[in-house]
């Protein structure tokens, strides 16, 4: 399905045909099927992605959040270090590991272990040195959390949160690190990418030291108005200004450049 012609994939965006034929995956290609795909255009073209025929259309098509992916292919330079917080099966990981070069680094943070084995496979696929994937939640303070797992049904199970889920799913402890405690034994970042299913808020709650000293651009999806709200209550005392990218999607820049050379002095 992901290798069919581009005329017979997109008869999934037309009306009424579009949805029997998503009822109709459903039952044909199991949740656990996945194929090797190459994005085919888009900031991250010529990626590969370990992806489930049924639902990897979009990322087939370089159609995944294709503002955050431009922000990143504007803005990211050779030596910088990045942050991906929340790196699913890693396209933002993999297009950034691009941009800033061997010279650079990338660290992704993955709580949900399958997710994390996947992330490592499509790290390993694309043949990438400079990304080291931390199998950990970020949170406002260093210590295990109960994680609430995605629908074991989605293919991408790209939602598990650290915030109780509303469907009741099964939690599990899993290890959590502050933004803060992580930076004193690895490198600060120049950007971070934050996608936490509504934790931003937390996340950023214990990042006061690094985001003083460092002074980090970031892109952040915002999950909500009131957590869009908290996060810019937050950063806005530390000198940041905010630009919507997208309708769920904001980035944070700083108005000044950082006060030391690393965040060895905070």
């Amino acid at each position: 399905m992901l290798r069919a012609p581009f005329p017979l994939r997109s008869l999934r965006d037309v009306p009424l045909l579009g949805s029997w034929i998503h009822r109709l995956s459903h039952h044909l290609v199991p949740a656990d099927v996945k194929i090797w795909a190459q994005i085919e255009a888009g900031p991250a073209q010529g990626l590969w992605l370990e992806l489930n025929p049924r639902t990897g259309q979009n990322y087939l098509r370089g159609k995944v959040e294709l503002a955050v992916q431009r922000v990143l292919a504007e803005r990211l330079r050779p030596g910088m270090t990045v942050y991906d917080l929340g790196a699913n099966i890693g396209l933002f990981s993999l297009l950034a590991a691009r941009l800033v070069g061997a010279t650079g680094k990338v660290v992704s943070f993955e709580p949900d272990p399958g997710v994390a084995a996947r992330l490592r496979r499509n790290i390993a696929r694309n043949a990438f040195a400079n990304i080291t994937v931390v199998e950990s939640g970020v949170w406002s303070e260093s210590g295990p959390r109960g994680f609430f797992a995605s629908n074991l049904s989605s293919p991408d199970r790209g939602v598990g949160s650290f915030l109780p889920d509303i469907n009741g799913s099964a939690t599990t402890l899993i290890p959590c690190v502050s933004l803060d405690d992580f930076v004193r034994s690895a490198p600060p970042p120049d950007a971070i990418k934050c996608d936490v299913e509504g934790a931003e808020a937390e996340v950023f709650r214990s990042a006061e030291k690094l985001l003083r000293a460092r002074r980090p651009w970031i892109v952040c999806e915002m999950h909500s108005q009131p957590a869009s709200n908290a996060v810019q209550d937050q950063l806005r005392p530390l000198g940041y200004s905010f630009e919507p990218i997208d309708e769920h999607h904001l980035l944070a820049s700083p108005l000044a450049p950082p006060v030391s050379d690393g965040v060895s002095h905070v």
